[in-house]
């Protein structure tokens, strides 16, 4: 198995329930004030948005970074960390 940080482990760990965005592994600090003021403040919010791109990675990545000016590596891993849950538990 590839190697799991521990912030996605901790992630991984648990449902989501009413995580704030900031719990997202590849979520930066500068990144969740970018999502929260576009009404991103919740983990759940954004796999939402995750789901409505069909859990594309490489579309999630584009717009996270497009829309809300993540990085390239934030964007990775942000969008391997909502993967990663989706097949854990869905």
């Amino acid at each position: 198995m590839e190697h799991m940080s521990p912030r996605l482990r901790a992630f991984l760990s648990e449902p989501m329930g009413d995580k704030d965005i900031g719990w997202v592994d590849g979520v930066s600090h500068e990144l969740a004030i970018n999502l929260v003021t576009k009404g991103f403040s919740k983990a759940y919010i954004l796999l939402g948005q995750f789901l409505l791109m069909h859990k594309d990675e490489a579309e999630f990545q584009r717009w996270i970074v497009g829309c809300c000016g993540a990085t390239e590596c934030e964007a990775r891993t942000s969008a391997r960390c909502l993967g990663e849950w989706c097949a854990c538990f869905l």
